[in-house]
């Protein structure tokens, strides 16, 4: 084996290694990369053939293996099945690193594999996933204008740490994952405290430091293999120079044109086909099958350059917005009553229309992943409907897409979401996209603001969320920054940059870039002029609702907490659930019980406030059970009836004996007769067996003595009756026993 190695210092005592040419020789790259006991195996294969596409077929696969972590996956099967969320961010956040750092012409079918083998409780693997993505390819011979590497920058008491253990994390007010190369940043995405944008870019530039080092440890081991500067050679696409003049000289001044009308996205979208449409007529059919292809591409080419251009010069966006100004929003809340919160939230052609829904701690989310097992109390859901986008398309589960712009509002409303003990519930929010012309995750945002405030959920700030844009010409050196963009300016701009916050600061941000040479300049340009567009459209979401509801809606679920001894969870609970059950059954409301650090802490939520005093009556007197007091009078329902008498529920778990005698001051053949199992009878204790300590009860002493009754006497009372002397009774003399012996 040839096998060669590479070590970058983390400080601190903490190091990555890279290592190859031992493991997954046949794939066309392979690496494993270790930091603590984190160990991750990264391979690239491309096919040497193109496949008939005008784009890269990439796929970016992670899984983090139950091995790893020495525990056996849940469910039937015991073994790996679909990825869960946590992996699909992280193929996200690798793919988007990766992806625009392959060559345009370039159309082989490449796969890029990562899987945990080996898992540290502290050291995470997804901030190395995208590290040894890049130095499997490093390794190979696949065209790839890289070295990447992706990198975690917290602040952890005021000072930036590169790659946090998880346990430092936990005390970060910033948590960002930052991708680049050599000399420019690809790819952004995080979560912070309301930061101020200066503070953002300058953790960006913290961990631009570090990436600059993985990817000259990449270079160096590349060319200790052999593979640096050497890449296979290939031709994936044929060009026809006199047919891309003749359109870009025809169609480019059509496209300029029709950029200025202003128009809406449908409209738009007819006007460009037509003039392709009317060009495509002028070919003949021999020139059609044969360079048809072609001609769809430079049309699409012509297309792009004509609407930068349109930007660049003119300072006009397609649908006739100056470069800073923000599409009319308009928004409603309360829109469905039967909800626990909604709003609409429409910018523009976008629109979300999102839900609240309030639960319970019994509704919280299991999360049992590889490396952790908890749960979340806070969930938000995106959905993207192909109608939204007034296309046709079958629906396959949710999307990779879909998964990942749920999870960046869900990390931009997370910071002011108020404390569990003022909001004690499991929240659930869903975005339902209606319609989509661009920043349909931050119209989730806002609509996210606004169902939490109708809902009555006590939010610290309301959050608004805003998507920027980059065109720039590298030749001249020309930019432009647009403010809310739409579809096409995402596809036909060199970034896409999203942007959360209050009125104090940044809350979540995400950003690809898709050119190199991006400043922090124009970076910090970028971020002051989101600002002035979040304060914009929070203004607009204010004059639909201010400040969040004074109660939640009626028919959404009060929650009352109750700490109890910890001794007394089991007693709550019964044996197999059987106590607990029967109060949820019989007051109507959901309760759960957990221990923490030794006691128990009850949670019960019913809409009805009068279901919870009965329940939470019903659990004080197990967890702090009264004494029965002899003379008192009680109600509690019958448990087992017996031949002589009923077994009555005195106090939840203490039962005690109404005797047959005691029903009713007439003699009762039957108990049945008087008393149902299950129902509710009034009673007295009137004492204890002085032997077994049961309690005594009466029905009778409370009900009316009938007239001219007559006590019976005690049977120990027989009055004047003379006792017979049995003294003057011979005994019997049974005689002598006989010898056993004998």
């Amino acid at each position: 084996m040839n096998i060669h190695n590479q070590t970058i210092d983390l400080g601190n005592g903490r190091e990555i290694t890279i290592e190859t040419g031992k493991l997954a020789k046949q794939a066309h790259g392979s690496v494993v990369v270790r930091s603590g006991d984190t160990m991750l195996l990264a391979t690239i294969v491309s096919s040497y053939e193109p496949m008939d596409v005008d784009f890269l077929p990439l796929t970016v696969d992670y899984r983090e293996k139950y091995a790893a972590a020495g525990r056996f996956p849940g469910g039937f099967f015991k073994r790996e099945a679909r990825p869960s969320d946590t992996e699909v961010l992280v193929m996200r956040l690798v793919d988007r690193a990766l992806r625009p750092m392959f060559p345009g012409d370039y159309h082989a079918g490449t796969q890029v594999m990562i899987q945990l083998m080996s898992a540290d409780a502290e050291v995470l693997p997804d901030s190395l996933a995208g590290f040894a993505a890049s130095a499997a390819i490093a390794v190979s011979d696949v065209p790839f204008d890289g070295p990447i590497s992706e990198v975690r920058v917290a602040r952890v008491n005021g000072e930036f740490v590169i790659n946090p253990l998880r346990s430092e994390l936990e005390e970060a007010d910033m948590d960002i994952m930052v991708a680049g190369t050599l000399d420019s940043i690809v790819m952004v995405e995080g979560e912070m405290q309301e930061v101020s944008e200066g503070e953002m870019v300058d953790a960006i530039e913290k961990a631009h430091e570090a990436i600059k080092a993985q990817c000259e440890a990449q270079n160096e081991l590349a060319k200790k293999v052999g593979t640096f500067g050497n890449k296979r050679e290939y031709s994936h696409e044929t060009h026809d120079d006199a047919l891309r003049s003749r359109i870009q000289d025809e169609m480019y001044p059509k496209f300029y044109e029709a950029g200025k009308t202003g128009a809406t996205k449908e409209e738009r979208k007819t006007r460009f086909s037509e003039l392709k449409e009317a060009f495509m007529a002028t070919m003949s059919d021999e020139e059609k099958e044969e360079k048809g292809g072609l001609a769809s591409d430079y049309i699409k080419s012509a297309q792009k350059k004509a609407v930068r251009d349109l930007i660049l010069n003119d300072g006009l966006r397609l649908d006739g917005r100056k470069t800073t100004e923000i599409r009319p929003i308009w928004t409603e809340v309360d829109y469905l009553p039967g909800c626990h919160g909604s709003s609409i939230f429409t910018r523009g052609e976008t629109q979300s229309l999102t839900t609240l829904t309030l639960g319970t701690k019994l509704d919280e989310q299991l999360i049992d992943g590889a490396l952790v097992r908890k749960t979340e109390k806070f969930l938000l859901h995106y959905n993207f409907p192909p109608f939204s986008t007034g296309e046709e398309r079958p629906l396959r589960g949710t999307s990779r897409r879909e998964v990942g712009h749920g999870n960046l509002a869900l990390r931009a409303l997370k910071p002011v979401l108020p404390p569990v003990e003022e909001c004690p519930y499991t929240i659930r929010l869903v975005s339902e996209i209606l319609e989509s012309n661009g920043s349909s995750s931050m119209a989730t945002v806002c609509a996210g603001t606004l169902a939490l405030m109708d809902g009555g959920v006590n939010i610290k700030a309301p959050v608004s969320g805003i998507a920027m844009g980059l065109i720039t010409d590298q030749e001249s050196g020309k930019y432009a920054i647009l403010s809310d963009i739409l579809g096409d300016e995402d596809h036909l701009g060199d970034m896409d940059f999203k942007v959360t916050g209050t009125a104090e600061g940044i809350t979540a941000c995400q950003m690809d870039i898709k050119i190199k040479g991006l400043s922090f300049d124009q970076l910090r340009e970028a971020l002051e002029q989101a600002r002035e567009g979040r304060h914009h459209i929070r203004k607009a979401m204010l004059t639909e609702i201010s400040e969040p509801r004074d109660d939640y809606k009626d028919h959404a679920p009060r929650i009352v907490g109750l700490e109890v001894p910890g001794d007394s969870i089991g007693a709550i609970i019964g044996p197999g659930g059987k106590i607990i059950q029967e109060i949820r059954a019989d007051t109507n409301t959901t309760i759960s019980i957990e221990d923490v650090d030794g006691k128990g802490m009850v949670e019960i939520a019913a809409s009805d406030k009068a279901a919870i005093e009965a329940a939470l009556t019903r659990i004080k007197q197990i967890a702090f059970p009264p004494t029965v007091e002899i003379g008192e009078e009680y109600e509690g329902k019958v448990k087992t009836i017996m031949p002589y008498g009923a077994f009555v529920e005195v106090l939840p778990g203490i039962d005690g004996l109404l005797h047959v005698s005691e029903l009713d001051w007439k003699r009762v053949e039957n108990v049945e007769d008087v008393l149902k199992e299950g129902e509710m009878v009034k009673f007295k204790v009137v004492g204890r067996d002085p032997k077994t300590g049961k309690i005594k009860l009466s029905r009778k002493v409370l009900l009316p003595k009938p007239e001219g009754y007559v006590e019976r006497p005690p049977r120990g009372d027989r009055g004047d009756r003379p006792r017979r002397d049995r003294g003057d009774r011979q005994r019997r003399d049974r005689g002598p026993r006989p010898d056993s012996n004998g």
